[in-house]
């Protein structure tokens, strides 16, 4: 197993995204904490999963004093912390004139602040441990999709803080990589059924033709970043997309 061993935290960790990403990890030997404000599908997924492999956690990640409870919480479970996935993001959709503060509080508030945040309390164990950070970018920072400010600013940002991490931090032995994913969650699933014509927009400029699977694709990238195959790759953003981006 490839991460037999390992013990990972995993924001976001009841559904979508950070459900497959806990699911492929728990395969693979890894033991995981899961985090979420989901009581009723991160009970769930700790039931299924046996609370021995998986630790559910309800923590809100925009709390600032959450981020060391949470590094905390893996310690106390597991003993200590190798790889830390930063997947929880919330935004609002909005074109740029009509984009509120309150909306950027609210992308940067759930999802570059914690990952900061979170990368910092995590710090000491991970340079323990020859350890891994996982972030999670968007094609609507790269590419600047319409309607996008608040979410693109602040994936852009998390991509930003993650090279200058692995720039620093490779003196301690941790690699710093970020995902950009298109998969099929319960959030896509719902836009897609919001706005009639999305799904064909979508796939018509993704060659592999598919939405990918947030375990059996996402997932296991996540597993690869998080193993010691990939000891040798830092500061890297991997277009987990069916090739709908291709950075250069």
């Amino acid at each position: 197993m490839r991460l037999a061993g390992k013990v990972a935290i995993v924001t976001g960790g009841a559904g979508g995204i950070g459900r497959g990403i806990v699911r492929a990890f728990t395969k693979e030997g890894a033991k995981v904490l899961s985090v979420d404000i989901d009581d009723a599908s991160g009970s769930a997924l700790e039931a299924e999963l046996g609370s021995n492999t998986v630790r559910f956690v309800n923590a809100d990640i925009s709390e600032e004093a959450s981020a060391d409870r949470i590094v905390a919480a893996a310690v106390d479970a597991f003993g200590k912390v190798d790889v830390l996935v930063n997947n929880a993001h919330a935004s609002k959709q909005a074109p740029l004139l009509e984009t509120t503060q309150e909306m950027l509080d609210l992308s940067f508030g759930t999802g570059f602040y914690p990952t900061f945040r979170l990368m910092k309390a995590a710090h000491a164990q991970l340079a323990a441990n020859r350890g891994s950070v996982i972030n999670f970018a968007s094609g609507a920072g790269i590419e600047g999709n319409v309607t996008q400010s608040s979410y693109a600013a602040a994936k852009e940002a998390i991509r930003a803080i993650s090279r200058v991490a692995a720039n620093e931090w490779a003196a301690d032995d941790i690699n710093v990589n970020v995902i950009s994913p298109l998969a099929l969650t319960e959030g896509v699933r719902a836009y897609i059924e919001a706005n009639p014509g999305v799904e064909q927009a979508l796939l018509s400029k993704t060659p592999l033709r598919r939405f990918g699977d947030p375990e059996s694709d996402i997932g296991r990238v996540a597993v690869f970043l998080a193993s010691d195959d990939a000891s040798y790759m830092t500061g890297q953003t991997l277009m987990v997309d069916g090739g709908s981006i291709k950075l250069r």
